[in-house]
């Protein structure tokens, strides 16, 4: 339920503004034809009283009034009949000395040679503009009389009366009234039209409705947990939610920048630009695994943008790698199962054949290997968890026709808990991929190798090396291989994974790093990981 006073429509809006601008013109419009229609007036009514006060004060018998001493019964009824006939309002006739003797003759009369008028005329020049006549403003003009030897007798003043304003805005906008009224029908009609056309492009919906949808979208994209990444044609960003700006270490103020601006390079831009196609494709961002889906926006169909929703996965990755682990350990169980299986058909073989000198033989060899083996790992790997490791991928690389061997330069101190953990994590990766690499190469005359080599620990960085016969990465891709999932399953083909993207993972989280040169791979991983924003705030 909505309370409160109805607002104004859109169309209410724009009639109003329509005839506020309207009104605004004409009346900007009426002060300028006034101000023009002053202008003429003066000019114009100045110029017929001036010639009006010429002829007066020409006759003849205006001299003769003034040269007896100004006697009004002559001059009087004269400058009436001059009036009439010019359609003048005042025919004033002026002694030397000022007094008027057509209006209100006598001492008293009206009239000061301080008048501007009768000044400039006393003195024998002409004047014309605006002055009082009986109290009422007027545009006069002023005359000398001369008479024989150029002796000033008097002045003539002629004069018409000043229009009032609303007059004057009559004579100037004859047709206001009717201009108004035009305008105030042109302005509804198109306000109205232009409401309809607003209305079916904003899809009927009025402006507080508008700005509440849009405060109603932006909390909506905000509260989400996915990311939201908007882009336009120009690759401009126009829309970025709180995840995505986390998500990406996008700068909060990202709207309207483009993603050079913003330095995206690299797997995240192909695939916000399309270049990278598929469902849920995941891009190592730091030590975070994102997933990403694009849909690209279609108007009128022209593309006109994109929209990417991400999500972080990786604590889904580490799940699922724990789940690969468990598999892992499954398979290799299963390896040496099948290994003792066949040692001992070989074992009852003997003892049927009654080769007892020969089962203790093979007995006596095969617990003297694994008693080496065992013997060799744990006293360069002071970590059981490693060494457990290594031993069970030993029995998994026989099986597969591959020789595992730990490098005589191996040597690992004590290492935390969550170390190890993470140790078991990259060495196992990075065996399981090594193995998938050398792996068409088993059914050769000679017997694939990989060599592992673990060194350090005790407080100190560890480092891990992985090398083995396969043909290695190329060197175009050393770059990004941890970054894309890289994995050489099916030979020296780049296909998607998430081994090796795991592996950069966890040495990004430990202050470390991952390379590639050719066929060995290497990982540094500290032993106190440094304080970051994806430990603190879950961020990259």
């Amino acid at each position: 339920m909505r309370f409160g006073a109805p607002r104004t429509t859109l169309a209410g809006q724009f009639l109003a503004l329509q005839l506020v601008i309207v009104v605004t013109v004409l009346v900007m419009v009426a002060a300028v034809s006034m101000a023009q229609s002053d202008a003429r007036l003066r000019q114009t009514e100045s110029r017929r009283m001036l010639s009006v006060a010429e002829s007066t004060a020409a006759r003849d018998i205006i001299r003769a009034g003034l040269e007896t001493s100004g006697q009004p019964e002559l001059l009087a009824p004269h400058a009436e009949s001059v009036r009439a006939l010019s359609s003048a309002d005042h025919i004033v006739v002026h002694d030397r000395d000022g007094r008027a003797l057509t209006l209100n003759p006598g001492p008293e009369g009206g009239g000061s040679r301080d008048d501007p008028g009768l000044a400039s005329a006393l003195r024998g020049r002409a004047w014309t503009g605006v002055t009082e006549i009986e109290g009422e403003r007027a545009v006069v003009a002023a005359v000398p009389v001369i008479g024989e030897g150029g002796t000033i007798l008097g002045v003539v003043v002629a004069g018409v009366d000043y229009p009032g304003t609303w007059e004057l805005l009559a004579l100037a906008t004859p047709n206001l009234l009717v201009y108004l009224g035009i305008a105030s029908v042109t302005g509804v009609a198109g306000s109205l039209l232009l409401s309809r056309r607003v209305k079916r492009q904003t899809l009927g919906l009025e402006p507080d409705q508008i700005a509440r949808l849009v405060e109603h979208r932006e909390a909506m994209l905000h509260g989400i947990k996915e990311g939201v990444l908007g882009l336009d044609a120009g690759h401009r960003v126009t829309l970025a939610n709180d995840a995505a700006v986390r998500l990406l270490g996008l700068p909060s103020d990202c709207v309207g920048a483009t993603l050079d601006d913003l330095d995206v390079g690299g797997e995240l831009e192909d695939v916000l630009l399309g270049r990278v196609r598929g469902r849920d494709t995941v891009v190592a961002l730091g030590d975070r695994l994102v997933a990403l889906n694009r849909m690209p926006l279609m108007t009128a169909g022209r593309p006109v943008g994109s929209v990417t929703t991400m999500r972080d996965r990786t604590d889904l990755v580490e799940l699922q790698h724990e789940l690969d682990t468990s598999q892992t350990t499954t398979e290799t169980l299963r390896a040496q199962a099948h290994e003792f299986s066949n040692r001992l058909h070989v074992i009852s073989g003997l003892l049927e054949l009654r080769e007892y000198g020969e089962a203790a033989k093979y007995v006596s060899q095969i617990g003297g290997a694994r008693a080496q083996l065992s013997a060799e790992v744990t006293g360069r790997v002071n970590d059981p968890s490693l060494a457990a490791l290594l031993i069970a991928k030993t029995s998994l690389a026989d099986e597969q026709r591959t020789r595992l061997l730990v490098s005589p330069r191996t040597g690992l101190d004590p290492v935390s808990e969550e170390l190890s953990d993470d140790l078991v994590t990259v060495v196992a990766n990075l065996i399981d991929n090594a193995l998938d690499a050398v792996a068409p190469t088993s059914r050769g005359a000679e017997r694939p190798w990989v060599e592992v080599e673990v060194v350090g620990g005790g407080g100190d960085p560890v480092r891990v090396a992985v090398r083995d016969s396969g043909p290695g990465v190329p060197s175009e891709l050393a770059g990004e291989v941890f970054q894309h999932g890289y994995t050489t399953k099916g030979g020296s083909g780049r296909k998607r994974g998430l081994g090796l993207a795991i592996v950069g993972l966890v040495c990004a989280r430990r202050g470390g790093s991952a390379t590639v040169s050719g066929s060995e791979f290497v990982a540094v991983l500290n032993e106190s990981p440094p304080d970051s924003p994806s430990e603190t705030e879950g961020t990259t």
